[in-house]
């Protein structure tokens, strides 16, 4: 038994003349023609990252992390308020941030965006030491998740370029004053 007789037999179509030219095809016929080659191209480059990307680690993405909001912007009515003054405060802190805006490097911007020192500084209306609660707690949230290397509220809020963060943590500082009874 000779060994081509162990292999499969493969059938090898027979190599076959263009029936048309480029020339000759209609411009739809053409487009289809480069539309299916690009395709297969495509699918060879999704292949090749995927095999060449394999080995680079990736971190799970964080649920909390994902902010959903509504296509069409609107104005949302503040939650029912937590019964604590320093959580109240945070919580109101938190929708000033959602419907006046975040910023960054500034306690409120050109635009009237406050940082999260900010809100909750116009949220206590003078009170500072309801204020200071409040930045308090907030650190205490902030240091729980991102550890204790946090210096402060304001160094915090200016390591990020957008609110997402931010605004959690001041919400899950609201919560937290509420479970405090603060």
């Amino acid at each position: 038994m000779s060994h081509a007789s162990l292999s499969p037999a493969i059938d090898h179509p027979a190599p076959t003349a263009p029936a048309e030219s480029p020339a000759d095809l209609s411009l739809e016929e053409r487009l289809t023609l480069v539309n299916t080659a690009m395709t297969a191209r495509l699918d060879e480059a999704a292949v090749a990252y995927e095999v060449n990307t394999a080995h680079i680690p990736t971190e799970p993405v964080d649920l909390a992390d994902v902010v959903t909001v509504p296509l069409t912007p609107t104005l949302q009515p503040p939650p029912e308020s937590y019964p604590t003054p320093v959580a109240a405060l945070l919580q109101r802190a938190h929708h000033r941030l959602l419907t006046g805006g975040w910023c960054s490097g500034v306690l409120v911007d050109e635009d009237g965006a406050r940082c999260m020192l900010g809100a909750i500084r116009a949220e206590a209306r003078g009170d500072s030491g309801l204020e200071a609660s409040a930045a308090s707690v907030l650190l205490d949230a902030i240091r729980r998740t991102f550890g204790d290397d946090v210096d402060s509220v304001p160094s915090f809020n200016d390591a990020y370029g957008s609110a997402r963060v931010p605004l959690r943590m001041v919400d899950q500082a609201a919560g937290l004053a509420d479970a405090r009874g603060l």
